[in-house]
C-alpha cells in the first residue's frame, strides 16, 4: 500500500511517516521544505515538490501507484494569517485544491486531511465535540473550514472518501529521539519553555494573565505527537476498510494552563 504524505518532512508528518513504515505502508514524502526539515525526512523516500506546481503533482501520481494521500502541508501561524491572509488562502486553500485535482485525475479517492480545532472558533461549550458549531475567527481557521466544505462537496460529487482530523495542540517528540519539533521561528509553548531553560532564548513571554481560568493564563488541550501519528494511521486503516467519511477531533479532552505547563517543565 503506497501512501503519498504531503508535508511529510514537517513536525506531525514526519512522526506519521515513521509509524506508517513500521505498520507496513510505503510512505512517499512530498515536501517543498519551506517549513519541513530534511533532517526529519532522512531515510525516507522523498520527492521535493510544491503543491503550487501542478505539473510536479501530476508527475508524482504518474510515477507511483498511489493508493491514498495524507495531507499535512499548510501554514499554521494564526498571527501571521491575520497579517498576510493572502498567503494563507493561497498556500492552504488553493494548493489543497491543486492536490485534490491531481488526486481525482489519477482516480485516487482516499484522503486523510490535517484540519484544526480552529474551525470551531471561540467555544460555546467545553469540551468541544464534533457537532459544535463551526465559526472560525481567524484566516488560518477559515482556510481549514473552507477545505472541509470542499471535501464534503467532492465526496458527494466525485466519490472522494476522507477523514478530516481536527487537531488541538500538538506537543512532544518521538520517544526514540529520532524526530522532534523544529519550527523556525518557534511559536509553540513547550519548546519555547525548554529553549528558555537551555539559555537559547532570553526570556519566555506569557501572553495574558487575566483569562477566566483558575490561574489567569490560557488553557489549552495538548496531545502528544505520537498519538497524533497513531490517529492518522488508524484513520487511514478505517478509510481503507470502508468506514465513511468523517470529522474527528484529536485531543486529550483535558486542558492545562500556561502556568501549569511551565511549572511541570521546572519540576522536570
Amino acid at each position: 500500500m503506497t501512501v503519498l504524505v504531503v508535508g511529510g518532512a514537517g513536525y506531525i508528518g514526519s512522526h506519521t511517516v515513521k509509524l506508517l513504515g513500521r505498520e507496513g505502508f510505503r510512505a512517499i514524502v512530498f515536501d517543498n521544505f519551506s517549513s519541513g526539515r530534511r533532517e526529519l525526512a532522512r531515510g525516507r523516500e522523498v520527492i521535493t515538490g510544491d503543491l503550487a506546481d501542478k505539473a510536479s503533482l501530476r508527475a508524482v501520481f504518474e510515477d507511483y501507484q498511489i493508493d491514498s494521500v495524507l495531507h499535512f502541508a499548510s501554514l499554521i501561524q494564526v498571527g501571521e494569517s491575520y497579517r498576510d491572509p493572502r498567503k494563507y488562502y493561497v498556500q492552504n486553500l488553493v494548493n489543497s485544491l491543486n492536490l485534490l485535482e491531481a488526486m481525482l485525475d489519477a482516480d485516487v479517492k482516499n484522503l486523510i486531511f490535517s484540519s484544526s480545532a480552529a474551525v470551531y472558533g471561540i467555544p460555546q461549550e467545553v469540551p468541544i465535540h464534533e457537532g459544535h458549531p463551526l465559526n472560525p475567527c481567524n484566516p488560518y481557521g477559515k482556510t481549514k473550514f473552507m477545505v472541509e466544505k470542499i471535501l464534503q462537496d467532492y465526496a458527494r460529487a466525485y466519490g472522494l472518501r476522507f477523514i478530516s482530523l481536527r487537531y488541538f495542540n500538538a506537543s512532544g517528540a518521538d520517544p526514540e529521539g529520532e524526530l522532534g519539533e523544529m519550527h523556525a521561528p518557534e511559536t509553540h509553548l513547550i519548546p519555547n519553555i525548554l529553549l528558555t531553560i537551555a539559555g537559547k532564548r532570553p526570556q519566555l513571554d506569557i501572553y495574558g494573565t487575566d483569562f477566566p481560568t483558575p490561574d489567569g493564563t490560557a488553557v489549552r488541550d495538548y496531545i502528544h505527537v505520537t498519538d497524533l501519528a497513531a490517529a492518522h494511521v488508524l484513520a487511514l486503516r478505517g478509510l481503507l476498510a470502508g468506514q465513511p467519511s468523517n470529522f474527528i477531533n484529536l485531543g486529550a479532552n483535558r486542558g492545562f494552563s500556561v502556568l501549569e505547563i511551565i511549572r511541570k517543565a521546572e519540576e522536570v
